[in-house]
């Protein structure tokens, strides 16, 4: 937890806490896993101390692939905590402290999809679930794809699709898709591309 991410950009060093409302007294690893460390709090809230859960993540990269006929690549996958395929823009974590956004959202998107591009534009920067995780994942604009391959993990089973973004938006306030940066981001993109 060295940095933080603001747009593409990892800022290091410490925050000044001494005017947060919330005075952090003591942190504890519960948990080391895979992709997140979960933490028990101790901080001191009005004169009141409490115990707060906290998650911490390296942060993650995402991508909007937009097609030469102007559908969005999307992918379907099944997601274990929801027990249920979503449909979703192509995102991984980032590989290690060092890695910038804009390439893991690179590598993610021939990773996932089996394309890549030659210029990432920025679209948006979001926090995933801000009461208790650090989560943030910057997202970018992939145009003039080019095909590749697959470099699925393992454990990783996508199906790539194409989708106009009318019929996604249809599903969003369907309440079909869910997932958080899914729906940011293809809502951004159609605000962008109406400017």
């Amino acid at each position: 937890m060295a940095g933080r991410f603001v747009g593409n950009n990892r800022i290091e060093g410490p925050l000044d806490e001494s005017t947060f409302p919330v005075k952090l007294l003591k942190r504890e690893l519960a948990h080391k896993g895979k992709v997140i460390d979960v933490y028990t709090d101790t901080v001191e809230v009005n004169g009141n101390v409490t115990n707060w859960d906290f998650i911490h993540h390296n942060g993650a990269a995402a991508v909007v692939a937009v097609n030469d006929d102007g559908r969005l690549m999307m992918v379907r996958q099944f997601r274990h905590a929801l027990r249920r395929f979503t449909l979703e823009i192509p995102a991984g974590k980032l590989d290690g402290d060092k890695e910038t956004t804009e390439s893991a959202a690179a590598r993610e998107l021939e990773e996932e999809t089996g394309y890549r591009c030659d210029r990432l534009e920025y679209l948006i920067s979001l926090n995933t679930t801000v009461a208790f995780c650090d989560e943030a994942i910057d997202v970018f604009l992939a145009r003039n794809l080019v095909k590749t391959h697959q470099h699925l993990d393992e454990d990783e089973e996508i199906n790539v699709e194409l989708w106009s973004v009318d019929d996604l938006k249809k599903k969003i306030f369907a309440g079909e898709i869910t997932d958080a940066k899914t729906v940011a981001a293809i809502l951004a993109y159609d605000a962008k591309m109406r400017r």
